[in-house]
């Protein structure tokens, strides 16, 4: 497939699809990107600090800035958009409604929530739009070099989707980093407690994706009764403790998604 891109921000997560789209084979002749902060882009990859003139509307428009910007941002990019461009959005908590609003001549727009394991081919994609079928299969052979693309069938999907994918990463590097610390704090060296931790969540997370098992059997599968494993099993699981835990970081991470929502509509 021959693709198009104009892409509006490269931060941390812009960055990381490039990244992943790039180490694919996609051309770099066929990203532009407009960022007036970038250092510089990807050899190959056409930087501009502003939007272009004068040029035809690309396939696919990546809206990469922060969610903040995108009023200011609109009056660049409407004349690039065509009603041949499939206009992608990362932008959090902003809603399908208020980007066909600022965008009505688009062919489609979607939004795009992935995470930062784009980068190596790995981060679950969650995708809602108002594209036909054809849109939607072209925008997950798109997708395919980052990660697992997931179609939800319900827009209200997307904050707490947000919440697990998107967010996630962050959880977990806290959990990592947390057994890494009790470790150190029982006597392990700290650089060793990292090392150890890092290599244990890796293999732990490769065994998970290529098992039949759910994590849930996984973990009974480990322990065995009264040994090492159930005893610290049965710490995390007294009083439900840790999905309670798990519930409450959800809601909060949730909770903001949608209020981020209705400040975007309340912005217009």
């Amino acid at each position: 497939m021959t693709y198009s891109f104009l892409q509006f921000g490269c931060g941390n997560m812009g960055g990381a699809m490039l990244t992943g789209w790039l180490a694919s084979g996609i051309a770099p002749a066929a990203f532009t990107v407009v960022d007036p902060h970038l250092p510089q882009a990807p050899a190959s990859v056409r930087l501009l600090r502003t939007a272009p003139t004068g040029e035809a509307p690309p396939r696919f428009v990546l809206l990469g800035f922060k969610p903040q910007g995108l009023a200011a941002a609109t009056p660049a990019i409407t004349p690039l958009v065509g009603q041949g461009t499939i206009v992608l959005s990362i932008l959090a908590g902003v809603d399908l409604a208020t980007l066909r609003a600022r965008f009505p001549q688009a062919g489609a727009v979607v939004r795009v929530m992935p995470n930062l394991a784009a980068a190596l081919g790995k981060s679950p994609i969650a995708l809602v739009g108002d594209g036909d079928a054809a849109i939607n299969a072209e925008v997950t052979q798109l997708m395919a070099p980052l990660g697992t693309a997931e179609w939800l069938s319900d827009e209200a999907e997307m904050d707490l989707v947000t919440a697990l994918a998107g967010s996630g990463p962050a959880f977990i590097y806290r959990v990592i980093d947390a057994l890494a610390a009790g470790a150190a704090d029982l006597g392990l060296p700290r650089a060793q407690a990292d090392r150890l931790a890092l290599a244990m969540v890796d293999g732990a997370a490769a065994l998970a994706a290529a098992s039949e098992h759910g994590p849930g059997e996984l973990a009974r599968r480990v322990a065995s009764p009264g040994g090492t494993t159930q005893k610290g099993l049965d710490v995390l699981d007294a009083d439900d403790r840790l999905a309670s835990l798990m519930r409450d970081t959800l809601r909060a991470a949730r909770d903001r998604s949608a209020e981020m929502t209705e400040e975007a509509r309340a912005a217009g």
